[in-house]
């Protein structure tokens, strides 16, 4: 099946009306590109600032997510600090907390669902080491969290918990203080009624095929067979950053997810996470949304085309049955999946990767936490201030 957009031409009065005089186009319409928008308004509010989106909704991890308010569980951390050290983690931590703390004054916690509700992350009996090795961390890390949340016990013990959750096979509960969820088909909502409301305007259905320098700006090529002309190029595409910036240090990385029929009674309240962070659950609307695996199959995950795999929805399906809801009937009402943007490091990229383009990506799996803040900072960038590696 051919799935290229038909070629055509502009009329000459969509290319005048709608086309001519963009100062900044920011490709990407979730999180990352629409807080940029937004934060180019601030900063120059006579800017004629275009959203470019190829999909109908943000196409990538924005609405495909979990909802989760969270900036690292305990094993997570522990496993981030083995690769690149406890200065570079904790200082990654700061901008999550800060990135979240933005985002909720920007939309606020009613609009979003926003609820405080804590992260638990649990262990189950054959990880006797992991578990010794997380609950031995939690008072340094409460010591090294404390000037960034505020709280003065983030992590603790909860497994008192266990049995209140209904959850079987598990040995041991962290409980995170700071964390929250979201609902984040409220949140990008919200965020396309900001940006329309400040005077953005927002292009779905068009897909970006390449940036092309000028002198004078940046021309913009689509799959349509035109092209326009912009200012500058804030590309906010994360997993698919490199099909426009191919010398980026970002790979897409798929998340598959099953949400629930409804279940009466459910017992589960809180965000959830599992091995590292590779798996999470949640509740939401009374269902229960549980994803993950991708380290199952990191080669076959490393991919950004939508879908889901056997042996992944096997291994969720599992989850729910023997650890998240045992014992009980589950149908699950439908699957999906979303792609993220990794690498080797978990820091975001923000620079300025061409005269006229800057890139804002690769948020990690945080991109609730963090992407309003890289967002934010990326618009920063193509106005001439500083970026971050």
């Amino acid at each position: 099946m051919n799935n290229k957009p038909t070629s055509y031409q502009l009329s000459y009065w969509e290319r005048e009306s709608f086309f001519r005089g963009i100062d900044i186009a920011v490709i990407g319409s979730g999180i990352v590109g629409l807080s940029a928008a937004l934060r180019l308004r601030e900063l120059a509010p006579s800017a004629r600032v275009a959203v470019l989106e190829r999909g109908p909704l943000p196409l990538g991890a924005s609405t495909r997510n979990a909802g989760f308010a969270c900036y690292g569980s305990v094993s997570e951390l522990l496993d981030d600090m083995d690769k690149q050290g406890e200065e570079a983690v904790w200082a990654l931590v700061e901008r999550r907390w800060r990135g979240l703390q933005r985002l909720r004054r920007r939309l606020g916690d009613e609009r979003i669902r926003y609820e405080g509700l804590g992260g638990y992350e649990l262990f189950r009996s054959e990880e006797t080491e992991l578990a010794a090795r997380c609950a031995e961390a939690i008072s340094r890390f409460n010591r090294q969290a404390q000037p960034i949340t505020g709280l003065a016990e983030t992590y603790r013990l909860a497994n008192g918990r266990i049995g209140e959750f209904g959850l079987k096979n598990i040995t041991q509960l962290i409980w995170n203080a700071g964390e929250g969820q979201i609902h984040t088909g409220e949140m990008a909502k919200a965020l396309q009624e900001k940006a329309l409301a400040a005077g953005v305007a927002i292009f779905h259905g068009l897909p970006v095929k390449a940036l092309e320098e000028q002198p004078s700006g940046v021309e913009i090529h689509t799959d349509y067979g035109w092209s326009f002309r912009a200012g500058s190029a804030l590309v906010a595409t994360n997993g698919f950053a490199r099909r426009l910036l191919p010398e980026l240090s970002v790979q897409p990385a798929r998340n598959q997810v099953l949400i629930t029929a409804p279940l009466p009674q459910l017992p589960i309240r809180g965000c959830f996470h599992y091995d590292r962070g590779y798996y999470y659950f949640r509740n939401i609307d009374n269902r229960i949304l549980l994803g993950g695996g991708r380290n199952l199959d990191e080669q076959g995950e490393t991919t950004d085309e939508f879908g889901t795999t056997p042996l992944i929805r096997n291994a969720l399906l599992r989850l729910l049955k023997e650890v998240v809801l045992p014992g009980r009937e589950v149908a699950v009402d439908s699957w999906w999946s979303g792609i993220l943007g990794v690498g080797s490091r978990k820091a975001p990229i923000i620079r300025q990767v061409s005269p006229h383009v800057v890139a804002a990506v690769r948020l990690g799996g945080m991109g609730v936490a963090i992407g309003t803040l890289v967002g934010e900072e990326g618009a920063e960038v193509v106005m001439g201030r500083e970026g971050k590696v």
